[in-house]
């Protein structure tokens, strides 16, 4: 049981000489990556699902222990919008199957212009299987009711906390045993990193909210220049001071080096 902290994917090419050193092709950031962290949230699946043998191809290229979260394709999120979720969700569970012990929990990020609807939502968690681990982003203000959290929690689904702007965006339910944050965008300089005492507060907020036996993933998405790299580096660093079990990379007894390096402005909020 620990805290699994990564980012919200791996392809990105400003990357180069943050995380990647300059003679590591593309082909193989993905191993590169998993040097340095445990866990990785592949958003990339939300735009086009892969293929079986992609997904499978990603576990011989990462090594046991390693965990890829998995955004949901945006066809049953944005395009069915919940609707008919019986075929969306089959083929999204039977193509991810192919990370064997690999995958993680399916992030379901609901549009933002799409109501609260229990009914929806109770139908589309139903169509997981028991052992799959389901975390869901609601991003319109209607969802925050009794109605919504009684739904997660029947299913044993995560409420994803969610930051934009160092600042919540959605309420701090706790409605599975394990937990689920994305950090998207920070105030502190160079933009969109996190500053120094925003991560503090959420390694805070996660000490208090979690037991050290809870399985919690935290993945930051402000990728662009690097900052997510930072960012997950220096957060790690504080949740290990409050005596919490951070997920290492098999390989490495260690935390991140090269990913542990904040920022040189990212304290300034």
């Amino acid at each position: 049981m620990a805290v699994f902290v990564g980012t919200s994917g791996w392809q990105y090419r400003d990357w180069r000489g943050v995380l990647y050193p300059e003679g590591v092709p593309q082909r193989r950031w993905l191993e590169e990556y998993a040097r340095s962290f445990a866990a990785v949230e592949n958003n990339n699946a939300f735009y086009r699902l892969p293929e079986r043998a992609t997904f499978a191809e990603w576990r011989e290229r990462t090594p046991e222990g390693f965990v890829m979260a998995v955004k949901a394709s945006r066809y049953l999120t944005h395009v069915k919008r919940l609707k008919d979720p019986e075929e969306p969700v089959r083929r999204l569970l039977g193509r991810a199957a192919g990370l064997g012990d690999r995958l993680g929990p399916v992030l379901l990020q609901l549009p933002p212009t799409l109501r609260a609807d229990a009914g929806l939502l109770d139908a589309v968690l139903g169509c997981f299987p028991a052992g799959v681990r389901v975390a869901v982003e609601p991003r319109h203000a209607s969802w925050w009711t009794d109605g919504t959290a009684a739904v997660l929690s029947g299913h044993g689904a995560a409420l994803c906390w969610a930051d934009r702007g160092s600042r919540p965006v959605a309420p701090l339910w706790r409605t599975a045993d394990w937990g689920y944050l994305r950090l998207h965008e920070g105030r502190a300089r160079p933009f969109p990193s996190y500053g120094r005492q925003a991560l503090l507060t959420w390694a805070d907020r996660l000490a208090e909210s979690w037991p050290d036996r809870a399985d919690v993933f935290v993945f930051l998405n402000n990728d662009t220049g690097g900052a997510a790299v930072r960012n997950a580096g220096s957060f790690i660093r504080a949740v290990e001071a409050r005596g919490r079990t951070v997920a290492v990379p098999a390989e490495r007894a260690g935390r991140p080096e090269t990913a542990g390096q904040e920022g040189r402005h990212s304290s300034h909020e």
